[in-house]
């Protein structure tokens, strides 16, 4: 059969040797490959080649080929459509039947993948590398991966990881996290802006002073209130008597400012992250800056795994290079 995961009902196969008994089909299973058992088993599991390859964490193209290789030694149709949905035929339901009572004691493999435990600060996790990162699990169902958010300088100094990525104030990577790592590798720079929603404010009418914010409700995300390098930013929050909210979640300041009529501090990326959000330059005297850094654990225990997330993270940043520039 061709393995492309056609709409329409197949017509029927070009081979077919009906008539074998519980015992041909034993035999015949007997015969198979563990490796290539477990692509027919997932892939019947599955009913669909592409979620099958991606739990398998291969490419579709070599399943296909595979099962493709398989009907054709065995001189049986496995597969067939109805609709949509991929489903086994009478003679694949037979190969299914007796792989299944062959499993325990062919002990057909199944390949344990390693943990890799990430943390990243909340910010960047969200803004910056959260799709890149579903986007690998769509390619690979069947990586395990901890993903651990950073929103405070207390919780870098918490956990221990085999990748991090975390925000400092400074020029340098202290205070980073309390684990050895590998020299750590700077990403970006972040300048901090105060943002309103374009929804909200006119071009004519939006703020360029301190004083102007009077008219405005501002929001906080209070992790902020803590990082030496937003002081500017803070105090005058901290000043205020009214019309001021501050939050726990960073995905709930950013609905604030978008749907609330709230002004905000975000990176200066933002604008580019969200179109509906805009910067506003010279609201403030002094300069706002952090310094994104990613650092490697010193002692890793799958440096192959350690290395296609630390590649993913270098790939999303260098891709993006225009937002920090």
């Amino acid at each position: 059969m061709a393995f492309l995961e056609p709409s329409g009902l197949q017509g029927p196969s070009a081979y077919r040797a009906p008539g074998e008994g519980r015992s041909t089909w034993l035999v015949l299973a007997n015969e198979i490959d563990p490796e290539v058992a477990r692509y027919f088993l997932v892939s019947a599991r599955c009913g669909c080649f592409m979620q099958a390859a991606r739990s398998l964490n291969i490419k579709a193209t070599l399943l296909r080929k595979r099962l493709a290789q398989l009907e054709e030694h065995l001189r049986h149709s496995l597969f067939t459509y109805q609709g949509n949905g991929l489903v086994l035929s009478r003679d694949g339901q037979q190969l299914q039947a007796q792989l299944i009572a062959l499993a325990h004691e062919r002990r057909l493999p199944v390949t344990e993948q390693p943990l890799i435990r990430l943390a990243v600060a909340e910010p960047i996790l969200h803004d910056i590398l959260g799709r890149d990162l579903i986007a690998l699990l769509r390619r690979n169902a069947s990586v395990r991966l901890e993903i651990i958010s950073i929103d405070s300088q207390l919780s870098l100094q918490a956990v221990e990881v085999d990748v991090v990525l975390w925000l400092s104030d400074a020029d340098g990577p202290v205070p980073g996290p309390s684990f050895v790592t590998e020299p750590p590798r700077a990403l970006a720079r972040l300048q901090y802006l105060p943002h309103i929603a374009k929804r909200y404010s006119r071009l004519t009418t939006r703020p360029d002073s301190v004083e102007d914010l009077n008219d405005y409700m501002l929001v906080q995300w209070q992790p902020d209130a803590q990082v030496g390098a937003l002081q500017p930013w803070n105090r005058v929050v901290e000043q205020r008597l009214a019309a001021v909210v501050q939050v726990h979640a960073y995905s709930l300041m950013l609905e604030m400012i978008r749907c609330g009529a709230c002004i905000g501090l975000l990176p200066h990326y933002m604008s580019s992250f969200d179109r509906g959000l805009v910067a506003l330059p010279g609201l403030l005297a002094e300069s706002m800056q952090r310094h994104v850094w990613l650092a490697v654990n010193a002692q890793v225990g799958d440096a192959e795994a350690v290395r296609m997330i630390v590649a993913l993270i270098i790939s999303t940043f260098e891709g993006r290079r225009e937002w920090f520039d």
